[in-house]
């Protein structure tokens, strides 16, 4: 699991008693070709204060003091759209979605250049809020900051995102360990772990990595693409901090990234 075991334990107190009802239909096969719903307009500079080897549309998510996941920004009209997986956000069956989350992109070594914001509009698959079902552990949401009247888009800049891609394919996959303040970032091919999984093989990648985007056709510059995958899914990510795992990302990710968009 990829995800903070503390966190988990508290939410869990909290949305004790939340129960869901619902009638998950066959999914379907993995789509042959890319989808790509929206395009992006612009790519942010880079901030100077970054660490090269990152993005700043990257980032931790926070909760009660600590960050626990990862979560990065996906291109959209309104430029407030953050991807992450499902179980950062929802605790699964038999839970809720969990409460003062913030996000704070491009942090690094305790800093936040450009401060923290405000995770809502949490939105995960029935299949996941119904069973935790590991082909469905993708989760999206939006995010604001007080008195900001940019939108995060046009600060950090974003990922395109793509559904129905195939198994192998060169991607950078960052994350941030709950034991660093610095993000891992790797480089290697995807590959298929089953029909609803991708998995790659990449060292150092412990608890607080779910979340985390995998990008491919990276901007050397901007270190921006278009993101296939997250840390999730198999094992919530994997239990072995060398080899990730993702739910494939297919119709249903497309159905809950338009529902997410339509309402911000």
């Amino acid at each position: 699991m990829r995800r903070t075991p503390v966190l988990l334990t508290l939410a869990a107190i909290v949305l004790l008693g939340a129960a869901f009802v619902v009638v998950v239909a066959a999914r379907p096969a993995p789509l042959a070709d890319a989808t790509t719903p929206e395009r992006a307009t612009a790519e942010a500079a880079p901030a100077t204060d970054l660490p090269a080897v990152s993005s700043a549309a990257v980032g931790p998510l926070f909760a009660e003091g600590q960050h626990y996941c990862t979560a990065s920004v996906v291109h959209s009209e309104r430029g407030d759209v953050l991807l992450t997986a499902a179980h950062c956000i929802h605790n699964g069956e038999g839970g809720g979605y969990l409460t003062g989350v913030t996000f704070a992109p491009g942090y690094h070594d305790g800093i936040a250049p450009f401060g923290y914001w405000t995770v809502s509009d949490e939105l995960v698959a029935p299949g996941w809020t119904a069973s935790s079902d590991p082909d469905l552990d993708v989760g999206f949401a939006t995010a604001h900051q007080a008195g900001t009247t940019k939108s995060l888009e046009s600060l950090v800049g974003a990922n395109l995102l793509a559904t129905g891609t195939p198994f192998e394919q060169p991607i950078t996959l960052t994350g941030y360990p709950d034991d660093s303040e610095v993000p891992a970032v790797c480089r290697n091919t995807t590959r298929k772990q089953d029909t609803f999984q991708l998995r790659v093989d990449c060292a150092g990648f412990p608890t607080g990595t779910s979340g985390g985007p995998w990008v491919t056709g990276e901007n050397p510059q901007t270190r921006l693409g278009t993101v296939i995958g997250v840390i999730g899914g198999f094992e919530f990510g994997g239990d072995d901090a060398d080899t990730s795992y993702s739910s494939y990302f297919d119709t249903d990710v497309l159905a809950l990234y338009r529902q997410t968009t339509a309402r911000t």
